[in-house]
């Protein structure tokens, strides 16, 4: 019987790619068609509904139950025109997924009669089974109440699967007993932190701004290959990733694959997932080639952070469901194929006021530059402080391929300024010895607008090795894995700014009740912050050795896997941090810990499993049967007559296969056992460890290593798992 490789390679003929979807026009006659816009909300709710909807949204009201019946009833008729029937409360859930149970608009009356309900308890609250969900222990078996919540600041919207229609309402998930279940509402919580904290210092500035809202925009970074190769492969189905493959002679050297002709195929399906996307009020601009062979990226225009986190998570189950449309297969996995670019999702972050300031682009005036220069200078001090969570929030089985390879930034959490900023750094820390006073305040009217440019856009190389990166109005937070929710790292960077920002205005406050001027007094401030943080930055290659060794001088953290990086989630300080600015309790840290560690241990034991099946039913067996042939010629030329130089390089090739056979068979026995050992572990932690030191690190490697020798040496017709060459070149 024939391979799937080989019907899969036989089936790319045959494939499709002219599919069009039905955009024929501008984006923006469909762009939040299926969305419960500000429009829609104006058509179908009353004067008081729409008002303390729209309240709720930009202030955080609560919305009373009889104004919920009517923004309910309201919902349900919108939907109903655009054909639904079903609607569902859609979060995320601790899975890495996001997760959705359908209700349908139709019930039975009294007297027997039906009719399509929607009301108010409906649209607020469901009740999904909390113990199914991870949890952290929060939730016992036997207690399995958790609800989810509307979430009123991001809208509702009509996903569309074949000929159906089903309403999504943003919810939040959390337990009976009030615990957070999922990513959504830790966020929402940062958020309101932040905003607060950032309010009550741009006040110092402008009395003016009365909310600040931190944005985001993310980059999607991703890989596109034929399902049907994807289907032939059990490591990609199971893992996401290609857990054995010989590299191609070509790669990504030649690098022409960046910013290329994008393939027609793929350029089909981006069309098809960007019209989905747009109907869903997804803002993607940016599509291209990224630097390897079968890689892509998109990116939207910025958003608020929490409807960017949404959409992000949307977009991740609208390109796996188009995909299928196309006969294609989209990875999110941060390292699919070794020895290529695996994929990120840089997070670029800022700040906004309601008076339409972006908060982190240098101003026309020294209030506004001074007032950059605040929040700029107190980014960079949370991050120093708080560099373990940060690394902590992109911490994950997957991310650890793809974080210190040479496309990545490295796993120490480092900031890059730029020259220019770095030079407004250094004058302002050197100014005077330990502080400013009147005579010095004329930095703050020449120096510093000498230094920094009304335009600072541009300004500065970028640094692509760096994980905090000024890109000249904004953060770039560069080591987010492109398989993750965006919502861990935002929670994370929110709430150390949060708490940053609260600390400076203690500290600003308190110089001025000692008497000095305030512009003095947030100077003083500032320096101390430069100088406390200093080590934090960075301005060369990440990637190198001697940063490395700089970095260890410097006491910044490198911790380079999952289960010890998660570690800073419950230590004393983060608890603190969390508590203090109402973004978790000492309870969700270590649930959350404990579900980060259990989905470690999944993870690599299911990879572990997956490489001793490929190793033991694929690998192994199209060796021996390589090796039955090149036996069956050996034997032939010496029955022949043949000397024994005629079957040197037979013998060789048989010989060396002997060797790679003996090596995996015993290693993926070696493994089998030691997964045994860790399995018996009750602690998750020390589990999480073994399972990272003593099952990863000395086996998967070594059995990759003989397995992909073992591949350039068999017969092509024989193997029968695609080749990195099929998987990344074949369209």
């Amino acid at each position: 019987m024939q391979s799937l490789r080989f019907q899969a390679l036989e089936n790319l003929t045959g494939v499709d790619f002219k599919v069009k979807p039905e955009l024929n026009g501008k984006i923006t006659d469909v762009f939040g068609s299926n969305v419960f816009t500000g429009k829609a909300m104006r058509e179908h709710l009353s004067d008081e509904a729409y008002k303390s909807l729209m309240n709720s949204i930009k202030g955080g009201n609560k919305i009373e139950r009889k104004m919920a019946e009517q923004i309910a009833s309201g919902l349900k008729s919108w939907a109903m025109k655009k054909g639904v029937t079903h609607y569902t409360h859609w979060f995320q859930p601790l899975t890495g997924t996001t997760a959705e149970k359908h209700d349908s608009f139709f019930t039975i009356k009294g007297d027997g009669s039906s009719i399509e309900t929607f009301d108010g308890d409906a649209l607020v609250q469901q009740e999904p089974d909390a113990s199914s969900f991870p949890n952290g222990g929060i939730r016992a078996t036997f207690e399995a109440r958790g609800y989810t919540a509307w979430d009123p600041s991001s809208p509702a919207f009509i996903i569309e699967q074949g000929t159906g229609r089903t309403l999504c309402i943003p919810t939040i998930f959390v337990a009976y007993t009030g615990e957070s279940l999922d990513y959504k509402a830790p966020l929402l919580k940062a958020l309101s932190s932040l905003d607060k904290a950032a309010v009550d210092v741009c006040n110092y500035f402008d009395k003016n701004v009365t909310k600040v809202t931190a944005t985001l925009g993310w980059e999607q970074e991703y890989f596109m290959i034929d399902e049907g190769l994807a289907n032939a492969r059990p490591d990609l189905l199971l893992t996401g990733r290609t857990v054995v493959g010989h590299a191609p002679a070509k790669g990504q050297q030649l690098e022409d694959h960046y910013f290329g002709a994008i393939p027609e195929r793929v350029y089909a399906y981006m069309r098809d997932f960007e019209e989905e996307s747009y109907k869903l009020g997804i803002p993607l601009r940016t599509r291209h080639n990224e630097v390897a062979p079968a890689q892509f990226e998109c990116a939207p225009i910025y958003e608020e952070v929490n409807i960017a986190v949404d959409h992000n998570s949307l977009l991740m189950d609208v390109m796996s469901k188009v995909a299928k449309r196309h006969k294609l297969k989209v990875l999110l996995h941060e390292k699919p194929f070794a020895g290529i670019n695996g994929s990120g999702k840089h997070n670029n972050w800022s700040l906004a006021t309601d008076t339409c300031v972006n908060l982190l682009a240098p101003g026309k005036t020294p209030k506004t530059n001074l007032m950059f220069l605040t929040f700029f200078v107190n980014t960079i001090k949370a991050v120093h402080d708080y560099a373990d969570l940060m690394r902590a929030s992109i911490a994950t089985p997957s991310n650890d391929f793809r974080l210190g390879a040479n496309e990545a930034p490295p796993a120490i959490i480092s900031v890059f300024t730029g020259k220019y900023l770095y030079e407004v750094l250094q004058e302002v820390k050197s100014r005077v010895n330990n502080k400013f006073d009147e005579q010095d305040e004329a930095i703050l009217k020449l120096d510093l607008h000498r230094h920094i440019p009304e335009l600072m856009l541009d300004n500065t190389d970028r640094n692509r090795t760096s994980p905090f990166a000024f890109t000249g109005n904004k953060f770039e937070f560069r080591a987010v894995g492109s398989s993750a929710n965006c919502a861990s790292a935002m929670t994370v960077m929110n709430t150390i700014m949060a708490k940053t920002l609260v600390e400076f205005k203690k500290e600003v406050d308190s110089l001025i009740e000692k008497g000095e001027k305030k512009e003095i007094a947030i100077m003083q401030t500032l320096r101390k912050y430069i100088v406390d943080s200093e080590k934090i930055l960075f301005e060369g290659d990440g990637y190198s050795e001697d940063w490395a060794k700089e970095a260890e001088k410097r006491g910044l953290p490198n911790v380079k896997t999952t289960p010890k990086a998660l570690d800073a989630f419950i230590s004393p300080k983060a608890t603190k941090l969390f508590t203090e600015m109402g973004v978790y309790n000492e309870k969700e840290l270590h649930a959350r810990h404990e579900i980060l560690l259990e989905d470690y241990v999944k993870k690599v034991q299911i990879e572990a499993r997956v490489i001793g099946d490929l190793a033991t039913n694929h690998i192994l067996p199209a060796a021996v049967k390589y090796q039955n042939d090149l036996l069956t010629n050996i034997k032939g030329l010496k029955d022949a007559g043949f000397g024994d130089d005629a079957s040197k390089a037979q013998r060789q090739i048989a010989t060396k296969i002997s060797e790679h056979i003996n090596v995996i068979s015993e290693n993926v026995q070696a493994m089998i056992e030691a997964r045994k050992v860790a399995n018996k572990l009750e602690d998750s932690r020390q589990k999480a460890i073994d399972y990272c030191e003593k099952i990863k690190e000395p086996f998967f490697d070594t059995i990759r290593y003989h397995s992909d020798k073992l591949e350039f040496l068999v017969d092509d017709k024989i193997w029968g798992l695609p080749k990195y060459r099929e998987l990344l070149f074949l369209r």
